[in-house]
C-alpha cells in the first residue's frame, strides 16, 4: 500500500453549520446555496477557466468532521432504517478508510471579488468549511446511465413529512431580507426527515433544533408532521 499527501484546493461555506439535518445525499435540496472558496495557492481564474460552460460540477472532499474516527467494514444506511448492514464500499457512508466523499452539484457562477475567487453553488450537502480535494466538470453523455440501477438506493428519498411555522417564524422569515429563499430552505431540509433512524421509530412528540445559515432553528415532530416553533439569529 502506498501513502499520498492531498492538499486541500479550497473549502466550503455552507449555511450547515452541523452534521445534523445535512441532505445525504446533493441536489435533494435545491435551496441549499453555498460558495466554493480557494486556498491560496489556487486563487487565480486561470484554474477555472472555462467551467462555466458546464451547469454541474463533481466535487471531491473530505469528510473532515469524522476522519479522525476511523472507518468501519460494515455500516447501517439511513435508507434501511439502520436496521440492516451493508459493506461500506457499498454505500456512501462517511466512516470511510481515506474519508473521501464527491458531490455532483449546481454551478451557478464564478464570482472573482476583492482578489478571491468562489464558485457559487447550488444543492448543496456538505458541511461548512469541509475541505475541497478536486473538482471536475459533470459531463451528461457520460456521468448520466440512464439504465443504472442502485440497488437498495435505487429511487429518490422520499417522505411524507409536512411542515408548518409558527405566526412568529412566519413574520421572522418575511421580514429578513438576506435569504429570499429561506422559508422554501427549512421546509425542504425538514422534508427530508434528518432524524436519526432510531427516533423514527418512537412515538409521541419530539423537539430538534438546527443551525442553517446564522440561525438557531427549533421544530417538534408528531408522526409525519414538522412544526417549527422558532427561529433566532445565532
Amino acid at each position: 500500500m502506498s501513502n499520498f499527501q492531498l492538499t486541500a484546493i479550497g473549502h466550503i461555506q455552507s449555511p450547515y453549520k452541523q452534521k445534523f439535518a445535512i441532505p445525504r445525499q446533493p441536489r435533494l435540496v435545491p435551496q441549499a446555496k453555498a460558495k466554493l472558496v480557494f486556498a491560496a495557492d489556487f486563487n487565480r481564474e486561470e484554474f477555472v477557466r472555462g467551467l462555466d460552460e458546464f451547469s454541474h460540477i463533481w466535487l471531491l472532499f473530505r469528510f473532515h468532521e469524522t476522519a479522525d474516527k476511523g472507518y468501519s467494514a460494515m455500516v447501517r444506511p439511513p435508507r434501511l432504517g439502520g436496521n440492516e448492514r451493508k459493506g461500506v464500499f457499498a454505500t456512501r457512508a462517511t466512516f470511510r478508510p481515506n474519508a473521501i466523499g464527491m458531490s455532483a452539484v449546481k454551478l451557478e457562477g464564478i464570482e472573482y471579488k476583492n482578489g478571491q475567487l468562489c464558485l457559487l453553488l447550488a444543492g448543496i450537502d456538505l458541511l461548512d468549511g469541509t475541505p475541497i480535494l478536486d473538482i471536475k466538470p459533470y459531463l451528461p453523455y457520460s456521468d448520466a446511465m440512464i439504465d443504472a440501477t442502485a440497488g437498495f438506493a435505487d429511487t429518490r428519498p422520499e417522505t411524507q413529512m409536512t411542515v408548518e411555522y409558527s405566526p412568529q417564524v412566519h413574520e421572522f422569515i418575511a421580514q429578513q431580507t438576506d435569504y429570499p429563499e429561506l422559508h422554501d430552505f427549512i421546509s425542504n431540509v425538514l422534508k427530508q426527515d434528518p432524524r436519526p433512524a432510531y427516533k423514527k421509530q418512537k412515538e409521541g412528540e419530539q423537539s430538534y433544533g438546527m443551525t442553517l445559515y446564522d440561525f438557531n432553528i427549533r421544530w417538534q415532530v408528531h408522526d409525519e408532521h414538522n412544526y417549527v416553533t422558532s427561529i433566532e439569529k445565532s
